[in-house]
């Protein structure tokens, strides 16, 4: 999905994996461009209950904010359950995006 519809190079999720500053960049920068859209915010984390590594454990999330092609990316490190995961981590993206919004219309 990343790929198929963000253009994210698969060269990149192979490097990277799909859980990274440089994935979620380019989602973010995809979305702007495909969508022709001038905002944007992308996730990409590890929710669990399974797939954590050790340099990636379950909670692991990176999220991405564009705008006008500048993209700032932070990763986070939430816990709970994967519901409570992915809720922390839309919330996060959310409130990251009104804060961004904020900051353009000043």
């Amino acid at each position: 999905m990343k790929h198929k519809f963000l253009g994210v190079p698969v060269a990149l999720i192979d490097r990277y994996g799909a859980v990274s500053q440089p994935v979620v960049e380019s989602m973010a920068l995809g979305a702007v461009k495909r969508l022709s859209v001038p905002l944007s915010v992308s996730i990409s984390g590890v929710a669990g209950p399974e797939g954590g590594t050790d340099d990636k454990p379950v909670g692991t999330v990176w999220i991405g904010w564009c705008f006008d092609d500048q993209v700032t990316t932070e990763v986070f490190h939430f816990s709970g359950n994967r519901e409570q995961v992915r809720r922390q981590a839309v919330e996060t993206a959310l409130d990251g995006l009104i804060k961004l919004v904020d900051a353009i219309s000043r």
